[in-house]
């Protein structure tokens, strides 16, 4: 799970982001609400947008050095 991210594009990633972000949010209210199926699932996808965020990250960093050198 850990690579499956590397392979997707730039447009694939913030897509992904913010699917994992709704999906976190729901874990949230579902864990304030006391409805929690398994409470290591908030930790996971809290990982998995920060593993897309650095991603992200990097990539926008390499367009924008490849512009300059355009």
């Amino acid at each position: 799970m850990r690579n499956s991210f590397r392979d997707l594009t730039f447009e694939e990633l913030v897509a992904k982001r913010v699917e994992l972000n709704r999906k976190y949010l729901d874990a949230r209210i579902n864990k304030v609400v006391g409805h929690v199926e398994n409470p290591i699932e908030i930790r996971t996808l809290r990982r998995q947008i920060a593993r897309l965020n650095t991603l992200i990250y990097n990539h926008a960093d390499v367009q924008v050095v490849q512009e300059e050198n355009a």
